[in-house]
């Protein structure tokens, strides 16, 4: 009998895989937080990087700290993604600025505001405004900058969802600390994104456009949480911590960025420290 051999195949170092040298990518909402993180690890991986804030100022300065940091090209654009009109107007100069776009990272939304999160005391105005930032404002991104990714058969979409799209939460850890909570149009608006990367990943990712989303768990924001909730929260994690900013988001982010991920499309990866699973 013949010994069978493994095929020859050519094999990639892992770290050259999480290279990112001379790409382009945008992160909506990167003047902090996730979305800073974010950006900074494409930047630290070699990827000239596009931040994009409501606020022009933030947007640049933003831009203009990356670019030092990490020695990339930057550049600051201002926009509100939930007018189509500033997003199609992003993309068209996000893709003229280097002439290519290969990294989406759909970053900006927000929580509560400064309404109530009840939703028999909700207003109407207030959902529409959570579901066209969190979720038509991804849509509209992902509609517009893939244009030109399907044209150059190449590119990676990666939408940030939340784990609070993946199950109910116990109000009662948010009573106990007199906390408002997130509403529930937040949960609806980010299972649609999980929802849009999956069907939108069955259409682009044929034509080399790769679509996953990453939801997050808690991350800490120091000083930001009652310290009771920020205990019981915590208790809830397999890890028994919250995320920590400048750290745990980064390495989810880089690797569906890169070639690291080449085979996987249309998947949710969830980073909470176990907390959506552990009951």
């Amino acid at each position: 009998m013949t010994e069978k051999t493994a095929p020859n195949i050519p094999q990639s170092s892992v770290f050259d895989m999480l290279r990112l040298d001379h790409q382009v990518g945008i992160v909506t909402g990167a003047h902090a937080w996730l979305g800073y993180d974010i950006a900074c690890a494409l930047a630290e991986a070699g990827c000239h990087v596009i931040v994009t804030s409501r606020d022009a100022q933030r947007a640049q300065q933003t831009a203009e700290k990356i670019a030092k940091a990490y020695n990339v090209d930057t550049l600051g654009i201002a926009m509100d993604q939930r007018f189509y009109d500033q997003v199609a107007s992003m993309a068209k100069q996000a893709h003229a600025w280097k002439g290519r776009v290969d990294v989406l990272v759909n970053n900006a939304g927000g929580g509560s505001g400064s309404g109530s999160a009840r939703i028999h005391d909700r207003s109407p105005e207030d959902e529409l405004n959570m579901i066209n930032t969190n979720l038509s404002g991804v849509l509209f991104c992902c509609q517009e900058v893939s244009r030109s990714m399907v044209k150059a058969g190449r590119g990676k979409i990666i939408n940030i969802a939340s784990i609070a799209a993946l199950f109910g939460r116990d109000r009662r850890m948010y009573d106990r600390s007199d906390m408002t909570g997130q509403p529930v149009d937040y949960a609806a608006a980010k299972a649609g994104v999980i929802g849009l990367t999956m069907d939108l990943a069955g259409m682009l990712t044929p034509q080399g456009v790769y679509v996953n989303s990453i939801s997050p768990g808690g991350f800490e924001k120091p000083g930001n949480l009652p310290e009771q909730f920020a205990r019981d929260f915590a208790d809830r994690s397999m890890l028994g911590r919250w995320g920590r900013m400048g750290t745990d988001i980064k390495g989810a982010a880089l690797f569906l960025a890169s070639s690291a991920s080449d085979y996987v499309a249309g998947h949710n990866l969830v980073v909470d420290g176990g907390f959506s699973v552990w009951r």
